[in-house]
């Protein structure tokens, strides 16, 4: 059985704890906010199977937006939980077993079912920034109808943005579903600790201009906006900038601002050379599965949207995000940066190409908050931010090194004339405190590229990183102490248990290793550091080796 990390326990720790009162008056409604990828499926089917062990005869029902989130979803609570009473109730799916003891379906086929779906004692709601705050919507008629039929139900919200533009924090004011925040986890705190990808920003020589659009229900005005963004010579050059810094990068995901601009920067990275589609609330249901399955494999490098990708969709090896769509909603911000935080095998980082300023507007995402949410716009006019003269990353305007490249600026007279175009008008997309974390020494450095080379004794890893290149050695030929070490390491590394017994050997089984992802190096005595190693997978594997085994 899938294991839950220690945030996500503690996050339905924390829920039992508001439930009970422990502390405090209990509440009945509660919200649990989890990052993008920080795996809310999994909570949610640890919650539920939590939920009957305490209470044999106790009804669910997990309901949501998507049928995509519908099946991952089930599929995550039977992974989870194999014997699981779950059923699906959704017309985009095809099913309707309304009499599941634990309902996962679609609020679009529910909210006026009630009588088939009978009385629950727990709703779960994945991505309850969705739910409006009017009582005639179909939420609103599902949850109090719900609630009509047992006075003394439960209610939980899943979400990575508490925050609605037009009605702020979820759990507060009049009308609020959720009574408090129970739990929220730090998109910064899981990238220090390798839940979540790091992120990365550039300086874009491109910014869109949005100081004549008007604004409707705190929002730019669609057609407004389309219009001042959707202009050729703008796409051009932005997806030039985005072509550039892409080349190397798996699977671009590019926000527009509507149909016809995401239609229009499409062509635009067709003619560079890139495979490229668009997805919209117009592309069909079958055409949009084949297109992000496609993505999903790398047989397309890019998709642009509009108006659909920010929620539900889960293509862990997204490394490039392209922010083309400017907006006030500080939750639409946090969500389309958060489909590049997932981890894949082979992803070391991700980047967001912030050409609509939204960095600037809302904040570093790490720092956005449901308590920080309303505090973060009118500072339009503030420069807090730089190009790192190594690499033109964004760093903080005091900083003097960069978790990029880590190199020292040169004079400032020889930085500004490198970067000299380079717009310096968004903040870093992670706030300082991370990045100064993620670059100290005992931090995790990415692993960009490794190889093995032969030793006298053994094997040599050569791991290549941002702060410089790290070199172990393996005596897989010696003896004794050493040998064991060596074997060790071979088989942290995903190699089988016999290890070979010289270097030939070993670079003959070389297939056999898996690459990590991040490695982490910590003083361990005067003549000896712990190595950790952090996978694809999120397995860590730690060791002590002693000074000489380091050496470069």
């Amino acid at each position: 059985m899938l294991q839950l990390r220690d945030y996500q326990r503690a996050s339905l720790d924390a829920l039992q704890a508001a439930w009970a009162g422990a502390g405090d008056a209990p509440i009945r409604d509660g919200l649990i906010v989890l990052p993008t990828g920080a795996g809310k499926a999994l909570v949610i089917a640890a919650l539920a199977r939590e939920t009957l062990e305490r209470d044999p005869g106790a009804r669910i029902v997990i309901v949501t937006h998507s049928r995509e989130l519908i099946a991952q979803n089930h599929r995550e609570l039977v992974g989870y939980w194999p014997d699981a009473p779950a059923g699906i109730f959704s017309a985009g799916l095809g099913r309707r077993e309304a009499g599941a003891q634990v309902l996962i379906c679609g609020i679009q086929s529910v909210w006026d079912k009630l009588g088939a779906i009978g009385p629950r004692d727990l709703v779960v709601v994945d991505e309850a920034h969705l739910i409006p705050r009017a009582a005639e919507t179909r939420y609103g008629r599902f949850l109090s109808g719900l609630r009509a039929l047992r006075p003394e139900m439960r209610v939980v919200g899943f979400t990575a943005t508490p925050y609605r533009l037009d009605s702020g924090r979820l759990d507060a004011g009049e009308g609020s579903l959720f009574e408090r925040i129970v739990y929220e986890a730090n998109v910064g705190d899981l990238i220090q600790r390798g839940w979540l990808s790091p992120l990365l920003s550039k300086a874009t020589l491109t910014a869109l201009d949005v100081s004549g659009v008007g604004r409707r229900g705190g929002d730019y005005i669609p057609s407004q906006l389309e219009a001042a963004v959707n202009q050729d010579w703008i796409t051009r050059a932005a997806v030039e900038e985005m072509v550039g810094y892409g080349r190397e990068r798996r699977a671009w995901l590019a926000f527009c601002a509507g149909l016809a601009h995401a239609e229009a920067v499409r062509d635009a990275v067709r003619a560079e050379g890139f495979s490229c589609e668009t997805i919209s609330g117009e592309t069909p249901r079958r055409a949009r599965d084949r297109l992000v399955q496609a993505f999903r494999e790398g047989r397309i490098r890019c998709l642009t949207s509009v108006g659909v990708l920010a929620t539900g969709f889960n293509v862990p090896e997204v490394d490039l995000i392209a922010l083309l769509r400017p907006t006030q909603s500080t939750g639409l911000y946090v969500q389309q940066v958060g489909r590049a935080l997932r981890r894949a095998p082979g992803k070391t980082d991700a980047l967001i190409l912030d050409y609509a300023g939204l960095v600037r507007m809302h904040g570093p995402v790490d720092i956005v908050t449901a308590r920080t949410a309303a505090q973060v716009r009118g500072r339009e006019g503030e420069v807090r931010a730089k190009p790192c003269p190594g690499c033109g990353a964004l760093i903080a305007l005091n900083a003097s090194t960069c978790e990029v490249c880590w190199v020292e600026p040169e004079a400032e007279e020889d930085a500004e004339a490198k970067h000299e175009a380079a717009a310096e008008d968004a903040l870093p997309i992670l706030s300082e405190r991370v990045t100064a974390a993620l670059r100290t020494e005992g931090g995790w450095q990415p692993v960009r590229a490794w190889h093995l080379t032969p030793e006298p004794e053994g094997i040599a890893l050569e791991l290549a990183c941002p702060g410089g290149p790290q070199r172990i050695r393996l005596a897989l030929a010696g003896s004794g102490y050493a040998r064991e070490k060596a074997v060790l390491w071979w088989r942290g590394l995903g190699g089988g248990r016999d290890a070979p017994l010289d270097a030939a050997d070993a670079l003959d089984r070389r297939d056999e290793l898996e690459r990590p992802a991040a490695i982490r190096v910590r003083r361990a005595g005067r003549l000896s550091a712990e190595v950790a190693l952090r996978f694809p997978d999120g397995r860590v594997f730690t060791d002590t080796r002693r000074a000489e085994d380091l050496a470069a």
